[in-house]
């Protein structure tokens, strides 16, 4: 399968330069010019890579990053003229997984690269089933099974249900959800997501009315109870 990067950067020269070398090791280059644009590619795309440059016309590159990680698990490295060590502790603590300074060698950026797939590659084989309170979530097979009798998911409810366990024991909040599953347009859509739980909750909790998988944390958003 051929991994998709999405290259964020508004220097026609840099985009020159990295498309057709990604291209050359095996990638699907996407382009994206402003943050705006990329926030809504990594969305409705889904690239398996994110490289991000700070410097955009619209936005600072670390606001896009922070939008980007209410949604977007796979990794970021961030790609950047600035080199003061503030700004790559920034971008670091807003969730980059790494930090390439232009000007950069092609070799140390596709290496960055594999090391960055590989580290999540692995995250994801050990996330790949996920049990709690009777309830396995195969995340591999989008399979679910309650007390050992398989569990009828709509495509969203089983989306819904993985964003959650994907964080499992960590509040994911309304926005988060809402963004990940519908896209950044529904982000306020709070009511509508509380229904939908409640609808998800009556097929996987084994009492509703007291849940012990989808918790809530009020105001905020949920939580995947960790068995």
């Amino acid at each position: 399968m051929t991994l998709r990067v999405l290259v964020v950067d508004d220097e026609p020269q840099i985009q020159r330069f990295l498309g057709p070398a990604l291209n050359a090791a095996g990638y699907d280059v996407l382009r994206a010019e402003s943050g705006r644009e990329a926030l809504q590619m990594i969305a409705t795309a889904a690239p398996d890579v994110v490289v991000l440059d700070l410097g955009l016309p619209d936005m600072d590159g670390k606001d896009a990053l922070r939008e980007a990680r209410r949604f977007y698990a796979a990794p970021i490295l961030v790609l950047s003229a600035r080199d003061r060590e503030a700004e790559k502790i920034a971008a670091l603590d807003l969730g980059a997984d790494d930090y390439v300074e232009k000007p950069f060698a092609i070799g140390e950026l596709l290496a960055r690269l594999r090391a960055a797939l590989r580290r999540h590659a692995g995250k994801a084989s050990a996330m790949s089933k996920i049990e709690v309170e009777g309830l396995v979530i195969d995340l591999e097979k989008r399979r679910v099974v309650k007390d050992g009798a398989p569990v009828k998911l709509t495509p969203r409810e089983y989306d819904v249900l993985a964003v959650l366990a994907r964080h499992a024991g960590r509040v994911v909040t309304h926005g988060q959800i809402l963004t990940s599953v519908w896209g950044p347009a529904h982000k306020d859509d709070t009511q509508y997501l509380r229904v939908f739980i409640g609808q998800l909750r009556a097929k996987v909790e084994s009492d509703p009315s007291a849940p012990k998988i989808i918790l809530t944390e009020s105001g905020i958003g949920y939580r995947f109870g960790e068995g």
